[in-house]
């Protein structure tokens, strides 16, 4: 889809669609900054808000056909909800936008309401993620691609727009990572398309294969990889700023598993063809690395993703195991199925050695941070208060809705054993907590933070404003750490 900035009056631009974005008003107070909008059409805005069809309510969407003083053929007003913040006209954006997919428009524009840059680039990005889809694979189907679109708004807002036309491509890459059936991505196929990517963008790249990773130690990780006839890596991309940046440098860690039976403690089948979604956190890194390599933050950012697939062949390691961290902390096996944990030890512990001075990991870790926070808020957990303050301030400015959760040393005693120095389960008490507790173990006085994503990492049932399968979860919010570091 080409995306362009449009400095012309609205009512001339010509398109099968132009979209404007209305906050919840009343009936008797329609919606405000859409006044030009509602001149133009005859008033058709005020009377929809007078009869209650439509009151900006979020990811409502009214479409008038051939309407009079406006070159487009239609106009859809979408709704942003009382907030009316740029996220929510992000999400409005996307809903008019898979509206418009769904009528056949091809040519779009977009009236960006009152509010500088930052609204700008939301637009701009609502149009990108709501243009995708996650259909790559059914054959015949009458899909309706979208040519055009143009970003209709006045003033200094050309860089927004490219910066929110980066970042949401770049949240789409790692959808499409995440999207990828588990027998075409696996470990090593996951490798070549973080290579590629990498080697498009100007970052440095470098794939630790097996032998490397047991040359150097990290035998909880290579202890999940075992089951699994496909071997294992560690993806390591390099993003450097000019001049060398700030003395501090972001290591992003994120878990991947390409496809998660639960080993020899076997997930029940139902649902299990879900978990191709348990490399969603190294999607993330590999997305936000991306956008990070275009826009260029002043700090020295560092990616990695270990990625494995957890599988209960002849090898498998077998609850009872006791094996040696990348750290020399010893790791006792209760659970094979708790194997996020295992590989991310030791690509914390990594990533520690090479100089991260700040570490954010994310990870489809818990089916219990499901029950805390459901599917709307990512938990994230923090071993330092002023790091993870920071964090989520970026998430805040970016809509994306994340909860702070404890890390109390009371629930250490559950991951204690009297046979190795950590178990790698404490119970189903406080699940995500005893999870996250474990990472802290190799983290240790870094600055860290943890993102337990298992609830957000996907949309089971699809929005308004995004297509059903993966979300993308933590790219904008990473990235927004970096350039505001």
């Amino acid at each position: 889809m080409e995306l362009k900035l449009v400095q012309a009056p609205f009512e001339t631009v010509e398109a099968d669609a132009l979209i404007a974005v209305a906050p919840e008003g009343s009936a008797q107070a329609p919606a405000a900054g859409l006044e030009d909008v509602d001149r133009a059409c005859g008033g058709w805005i005020a009377e929809i808000h007078a009869t209650g069809e439509f009151r900006g309510k979020a990811y409502d969407a009214a479409v008038l056909h051939r309407p009079a003083g406006i070159a487009a053929r239609r106009l859809i007003v979408a709704g942003a909800g009382k907030t009316a913040n740029a996220a929510e006209i992000r999400r409005a954006v996307g809903a008019a936008i898979r509206a418009a997919k769904r009528i056949g428009a091809a040519k779009l524009a977009v009236v960006v309401p009152e509010g500088g840059a930052a609204v700008a680039q939301a637009v701009a990005e609502g149009v990108v993620l709501g243009d995708w889809d996650s259909d790559r694979y059914k054959t015949g189907n009458d899909r309706h691609p979208i040519e055009s679109c143009a970003i209709l708004a006045s003033g200094d807002v050309a860089a927004a727009i490219e910066r929110g036309r980066i970042v949401a491509e770049s949240q789409n890459f790692a959808r499409d990572l995440q999207n990828e059936p588990p027998n075409v991505l696996g470990p090593l196929a996951l490798a070549e398309r973080a290579r590629a990517m990498a080697a498009e963008q100007g970052l440095e790249c470098e794939i630790l294969d097996q032998d490397q990773m047991r040359q150097l130690g990290m035998g909880s990780l290579l202890a999940v990889a075992q089951g699994s006839v496909q071997p294992p890596a560690l993806i390591v991309l390099r993003y450097k700023p000019a001049g060398g940046g700030a003395g501090d440098h972001l290591g992003l860690v994120g878990k991947g598993v390409t496809f998660d039976t639960g080993g020899i403690s076997i997930k029940p089948s139902d649902n299990m063809d879900k978990m191709k979604y348990d490399m969603s956190g190294a999607a993330a890194m590999i997305g936000a690395m991306r956008a990070i390599a275009q826009l260029k933050p002043a700090i020295a950012v560092t990616a990695f993703a270990p990625t494995v697939e957890n599988m209960p062949g002849g090898k498998a390691q077998r609850p009872g195991d006791i094996v040696t961290s990348l750290s020399g902390k010893t790791v006792e096996v209760l659970n094979t199925d708790a194997e996020g944990r295992m590989i991310l030890n030791d690509a914390i512990t990594y990533a520690k050695r090479l100089g991260c001075t700040h570490l954010v990991d994310a990870a489809t870790l818990t089916g219990a941070i499901v029950v805390a926070l459901g599917h709307h808020y990512t938990g994230v957990f923090s071993n330092n208060g002023a790091f993870q303050d920071k964090f989520l301030a970026s998430a805040a400015r970016q809509g994306e809705k994340m909860w702070p959760m404890p890390l109390d040393d009371e629930f250490k005693d559950q991951i204690k054993t009297p046979f190795a120095d950590v178990a790698n389960v404490g119970g189903r008490a406080g699940g995500s907590i005893t999870a996250a507790l474990f990472l802290r173990e190799f983290a240790e006085d870094t600055p860290w933070i943890h993102l337990d994503i298992a609830g957000t990492a996907s949309y089971d049932d699809g929005r308004p404003f995004a297509a059903k399968g993966a979300a993308g979860v933590a790219v904008r919010s990473l990235v927004d750490l970096a350039l505001n570091w």
